[in-house]
């Protein structure tokens, strides 16, 4: 998919953060939109269907994490990319977005190199989700996901992991960036199956840490863990 085909929904109450914000990514070629206000943002988002809404927290009328939870229950729309812009440092903000359904959020002042790099880690996944649509064999960075055989292939060496290790790899690397939240964890993986003790997760993530990488892995805390792709 070409940049020019990609369309962002960028919402702030901010004009100055739409102009900043808005100008450097349409110097990279996407399509983009601007409301300044969660309510509008939801109507926006109905008509445009874009592929990344990048919302701002604090904002009038509505705020960004009455407008995501809104989006996030609209159909056609329970899949866009949804990031939050944000002033605050502590962990509530971060912790409330991902919990109404948010992909990951930008720390305000923004820094253009840092916003750009980070747009495209997000969209990066839009690809990499068609490829694990079609495919039993993905390749994400230095890693191959092999679904077909269940097995695990990292810098040419193979490596065999136990099932539920493999199944939880293979669910946090189907969208890299993504915060998975510990109940959507134990049902994809684990399913009605009884789980013995609640630190099961950390044990399976511990172990993907020390065959995969450490880097590869955020824990991200009160709410899950994600994948990342390394980059070196």
């Amino acid at each position: 998919m070409k940049n020019s085909d990609i369309k962002i929904l960028l919402v702030d109450d901010e004009p100055d953060i739409l102009e900043i914000v808005g100008y450097n990514l349409k110097n990279e070629g996407y399509q983009i939109f601007t409301t300044k206000n969660g309510a509008e943002a939801v109507k926006v988002a109905k008509k445009i269907i874009p592929h990344l809404i990048i919302l701002d927290i604090m904002m009038p009328k509505m705020d960004g994490i009455e407008a995501c939870e809104k989006i996030r229950h609209t159909k056609g729309l329970e899949h866009v990319l949804i990031t939050f812009f944000t002033a605050r440092g502590e962990d509530y903000s971060q912790v409330a977005g991902y919990n109404v359904g948010a992909d990951d959020y930008i720390t305000k002042p923004i820094k253009p190199k840092v916003l750009v790099s980070k747009i495209k880690a997000l969209l990066r996944r839009i690809k990499i989700e068609k490829t694990i649509e079609t495919d039993e064999k993905i390749k994400i960075g230095n890693i191959v996901i092999d679904r077909e055989e269940y097995v695990v292939i990292k810098d040419g060496t193979k490596l065999s992991l136990p099932k539920k290790e493999f199944e939880l790899f293979s669910l946090l690397a189907s969208k890299p960036g993504k915060v998975f939240k510990r109940d959507d964890i134990l049902d994809k993986v684990w399913g009605n199956e009884v789980v013995v003790g609640g630190r099961t997760i950390d044990v399976h993530i511990r172990k993907l840490r020390e065959k995969i990488g450490d880097n590869n892995f955020k824990t991200v805390k009160g709410v899950g863990y994600k994948f990342i792709i390394n980059e070196d």
